[in-house]
């Protein structure tokens, strides 16, 4: 049976879950003269204060955009050291997140992922399932759009075979999804100054917050993870309904 798809909540002490796409790992690299795979390998660092940060500040849940399905068409010794990366961080930091009752979910398609990061994913989500004190959703191999598309032919692939799933609708989509019953996201992140969502949870997108960081992702942290809280702690979330009563007073008088 498939998850229930979850409506957006006002959560209007903080949001309970952050969505981030992590820029500028290149460009940091490139103002300090070093090569950009240091820059990525900052970006780690950078991602593993977020996630130690996250929980003392209300979040329940992040999402991080770690790869995209364009990010293939970069330059190949790139993309080695990002799947490097990949390898060299679930080595070391798999079983502190497990002690620290971090659950991992990995969205995106598997197709296509060489041999044993497939099977990093695999056992990375089977190793941390049964924890539920935190939630760290990466991207990987991940575009909003492919994430749409293969949800509505799973659907369709599932009416052929004489499966009673109904028509498709909003709710039957969502449900599809590779973020199915996560938390609806709260708000998404950009670093580095760039004003652009890149294919990145465009579906979940539809009622989130967007703010805008400029700063570079190594440099990323409690205090810029912080700032977002604020931020929207001062947003009215309205999912196209009028102004809340204090809005309205406000205008009034």
């Amino acid at each position: 049976m498939p998850a229930e798809p979850q409506k957006p909540s006002p959560a209007p002490d903080g949001p309970r879950h952050v969505a981030l796409i992590m820029d500028g790992n290149g460009r940091w690299a490139q103002a300090r003269g070093l090569p950009r795979a240091l820059g990525h390998r900052e970006g780690v660092q950078a991602l593993k204060r977020t996630i130690e940060a996250a929980p003392t500040l209300g979040i329940q849940c992040l999402t991080v955009f770690g790869f995209s399905t364009e990010n293939w068409r970069r330059p190949v010794e790139e993309v080695s050291d990002l799947m490097g990366l990949v390898r060299t961080y679930v080595a070391s930091d798999l079983k502190r997140l497990d002690r620290a009752g971090v659950r991992v979910r990995i969205l995106g398609r598997r197709e296509g992922l060489p041999a044993d990061i497939a099977d990093i994913v695999s056992r990375t989500e089977t190793s941390t399932a049964h924890n539920d004190k935190f939630l760290l959703q990466v991207a990987f191999n991940y575009g909003g759009q492919s994430d749409i598309v293969d949800a509505a032919r799973r659907h369709f692939e599932r009416q052929r075979a004489g499966e009673a799933v109904g028509p498709l609708t909003e709710e039957t989509l969502g449900a599809g999804l590779s973020t199915a019953g996560g938390p609806p996201v709260d708000v998404i992140v950009r670093t580095s100054g760039e004003r652009r969502l890149s294919n990145f949870l465009l579906w979940e997108a539809a009622y989130a917050e967007l703010v805008y960081q400029d700063i570079l992702w190594p440099d990323y942290g409690a205090e810029a993870l912080a700032d977002v809280v604020e931020q929207y702690r001062r947003r009215d979330r309205r999912y196209g309904g009028l102004a809340s009563g204090a809005d309205v007073a406000r205008a009034a008088g």
